[in-house]
């Protein structure tokens, strides 16, 4: 019996991890001032520079200035703004509290002209004002992940002046522009949690508590009363004085179900492709909820309702908030042609004899293993694309990336993306990708040793 419900934890440890990871994420960036990207509920908060090493979030883009908001419809609906963009590249990226993107707003779903949508929850049924696109999460909570191109540091002001231009708004006052300086960090909470619950079980316990508030989508349900032997259904909570055995098996449960989500995260969901790993369908999960920008198709869902919550959880594990593949494609290799994990005592060369097919740009960042944070450099280049000032092509048009801890000299160092000491993980970013990736017809180059 005892195996039976420590598999059964393991299974709910998958289920619930990505649930748990992204309302502590959103804790985090509500009520911690030391947090990168800290501020309060229903307010964007704005990078005014691109993300470096010191921004310790897992797989954090260098292309892009970020404008996150977490959002609480619990009361009333919220007016977001955007701005007329002119054709930069930009979108807002729709995420529940389950991690499911469930709308985009931006160049390729909606476009760059000035808007204003109505976003709601799950119990709204009222009209929204006229001619107004209505957006609707399945939890009340959800995060808006804003990312828009940025071209380096000179480009940096004309974003600024686009984030000032997007905003967050009560329903009942808009078209009031918002007052920031009325809303404090710290005075707002997801849900209570009972904080005497010890810390190898305190995921349980969040599981548990923030579950009554947010409620997992109708399809997932089944599984959910499953679970109702290990506690997380219970209206109080099991947790504070836990049997040793009980506590236990949880904990073994855990153990198992995270190194299932580590070796996800590892091998992707299809065989890699000259070692390269593809995200193309990694955040296809979202079976539930397809809001404006959000392709409802067959060929953009996980076909097994059981499948995707293994899929959900490598995701949020490796690539938190990461958009579907038709918004942007990622993929990340760990080994070179000779199938070795790349480390930063050997030198590589990455030859794209055709470049990357996006519509937008595309770009390739280090990251350092095990945290997937951006390496630092003396160079502070942390990613490398079609869009770095002085990147030299051959003459063919093809183009050869220079991955390595040293300089590969002067006449090279354009074209060199360094490499940490120790353990790297490349990550290939196309932002709009274009037809051939989508199809799966595109095929990145090996990662090539250079003896």
């Amino acid at each position: 019996m005892s195996s039976d419900l420590t598999a059964l934890a393991k299974n709910a440890y998958i289920f619930g991890y990505p649930f748990v990871y992204d309302l502590n994420e959103v804790i985090k960036q509500t009520t911690d001032p030391n947090n990168m990207m800290a501020g309060p509920v229903n307010t964007f908060r704005h990078a005014t520079k691109l993300a470096g090493p010191e921004d310790t979030f897992v797989s954090i883009n260098n292309d892009t200035l970020y404008s996150i908001a977490h959002c609480d419809v619990t009361s009333e609906p919220l007016v977001l703004h955007v701005p007329d963009t002119q054709d930069r590249y930009y979108v807002m990226q729709f995420v529940d509290a389950w991690t499911n993107n469930f709308a985009y707003v931006g160049r390729r779903a909606t476009g760059t002209a000035e808007g204003s949508y109505l976003l709601a929850g799950p119990a709204w049924q009222a009209d929204a004002p006229a001619g107004m696109p209505v957006i609707c999460s399945l939890t009340n909570v959800f995060t808006i992940v804003g990312r828009i191109a940025v071209s380096g540091a000179a480009d940096v002001p004309a974003v600024e002046a686009l984030q000032a231009e997007l905003w967050l708004t009560p329903l009942s006052r808009y078209p009031e522009r918002p007052d920031s300086s009325e809303r404090r960090k710290g005075d707002w909470q997801i849900a209570p949690w009972d904080e005497r619950v010890p810390e190898e079980l305190r995921f349980w316990e969040q599981l548990r508590a923030w579950m009554k508030r947010f409620p997992a989508p109708a399809g997932d349900q089944a599984f959910v009363q499953s679970l109702a032997p290990l506690g997380v259904l219970d209206a109080t909570s099991p947790y504070v004085n836990a049997d040793s055995a009980v506590a236990g098996l949880l904990q073994a449960g855990a153990q198992a179900g995270q190194a299932e989500i580590e070796a996800i995260t590892r091998s992707g969901q299809a065989p890699p492709v000259n070692g390269w790993s593809s995200a193309l369908h990694t955040f296809d999960y979202n079976l539930d909820n397809f809001q404006i920008g959000a392709i409802d198709a067959p060929e953009w869902k996980v076909a097994d309702r059981s499948t995707s919550y293994i899929h959900r959880a490598g995701a949020a594990r490796a690539g938190l908030w990461g958009n579907h593949g038709y918004e942007a494609f990622y993929a990340w290799v760990y080994v070179d042609d000779a199938n070795e994990q790349m480390n930063g005592t050997r030198k590589f060369r990455l030859h794209f004899a055709t470049l990357p097919p996006a519509e937008a740009f595309w770009s390739v960042t280090m990251y350092d293993m095990p945290s997937y944070y951006l390496a630092a450099n003396p160079l502070e280049r942390y990613s490398i694309g079609d869009r770095t000032p002085g990147i030299r092509y051959n003459a063919d048009g093809s183009l050869d990336i220079y991955i390595q801890h040293d300089s590969p000299g002067t006449g090279t160092e354009a074209n060199w993306l360094p490499a940490p000491e120790g353990d790297f993980r490349p990550l290939i970013r196309m932002y709009q990708p274009g037809a051939s990736v989508l199809a799966g017809d595109y095929e990145l180059p090996p990662v090539r040793r250079v003896e």
